[in-house]
């Protein structure tokens, strides 16, 4: 039977009779930095050559809450691994992200556990408005992708880290055409004087009526500049539509370290402070982007169970 993602969001019931929110996991870059892993290596390559560090990512989010966990797949495509000679492995290193959680979860299940694996796809790195690249060979890159993680797995597909809504809208119908799996589908919220527009100029209205249109089976937004303006990107969206809401926002803005990588200064404790808040803005899922770690899930999880 196939994985229903309307029915899964709605289905935990709280003691006062309402309806709990999904606890989704943190950042896999900056854990496997921390690990180890080179400035500037595409993190989907440990997939391979480390994968035991990539399953103790996993492992340590399932460890610290997270009922769901996101594949080390994000920038799995042909046109970003292309910058590093390796665009013929996106198969290769797309499955194995999800061969990856897939394990972790499945060894979840001794203690009662169901936790479930959604594929990250990202955005390609090519702008649809400047035509660097046709919509075609768009739609090829992001259906091969979610072919592989479809094999290696998962029970949905997560559409996260756009900026531009006309290439979400292209991922979106790929990714529907070759996988019988629930997508969310996410924009970026950084621009705008309240930090609710995507650099390209979308509301969240605009997002949520594409991704209906589209045949999403829930919306959401990712990343940008931290949770305090996602609460206000949450409402926006909840009153645009009825699908399930997925936000993960950034532990904050990032600062540039002398060792050349970026740092995040906000803490377990700041980051869930906000997680009722988006809660009662109407989040289905909530969990953490960059700068997250367990420890930032964690707390999230007393956070929002103590609402």
């Amino acid at each position: 039977m196939a994985f229903d993602l309307k029915q899964y969001a709605t289905s935990l019931r709280l003691t006062d009779g309402s309806i709990g929110v999904r606890l989704t996991d943190g950042a896999t870059g900056t854990q496997l930095a921390a690990l180890g892993l080179p400035a500037g290596t595409p993190s989907e390559v440990w997939n391979v050559v480390n994968p035991s560090a990539v399953e103790k990512v996993a492992r340590s989010y399932i460890e610290a809450g997270s009922e769901i966990i996101l594949t080390n797949t994000l920038c799995a495509n042909r046109f970003i691994l292309a910058a590093h000679g390796i665009e013929s492995r996106v198969a290769e290193l797309a499955e194995a992200g999800a061969l990856i959680a897939r394990r972790a979860a499945d060894a979840s299940k001794a203690q009662g556990r169901q936790i479930k694996v959604f594929a990250s796809i990202g955005p390609s790195g090519k702008i649809v408005m400047t035509e660097e690249v046709s919509k075609d060979d768009l739609a090829a890159a992001f259906a091969q992708v979610a072919e592989a993680v479809a094999f290696g797995g998962v029970d949905a597909i997560v559409l996260e880290t756009f900026n531009e809504l006309d290439e979400l809208k292209i991922a979106l119908e790929a990714v529907k055409k070759v996988a019988a799996l629930p997508v969310v589908a996410c924009l970026t919220f950084s621009s705008g004087p309240d930090k609710t527009r995507t650099m390209m100029g979308n509301s969240p209205a605009d997002l949520a009526r594409a991704a209906k249109a589209g045949g999403a089976d829930a919306v959401g937004a990712n990343c940008g500049t931290g949770p305090e303006n996602y609460v206000a990107v949450t409402k926006m969206l909840r009153e645009a539509c009825d699908l399930p809401l997925w936000v993960k926002p950034n532990a904050g803005l990032p600062e540039l370290g002398r060792d050349g990588r970026a740092h995040f200064r906000m803490g377990p404790e700041e980051f869930a402070s906000y997680g009722p808040k988006l809660v009662a803005a109407g989040a289905s899922f909530l969990g953490g982007c960059c700068g997250t770690t367990p420890a930032h899930i964690k707390a999230l999880a007393t956070a929002i169970k103590a609402k």
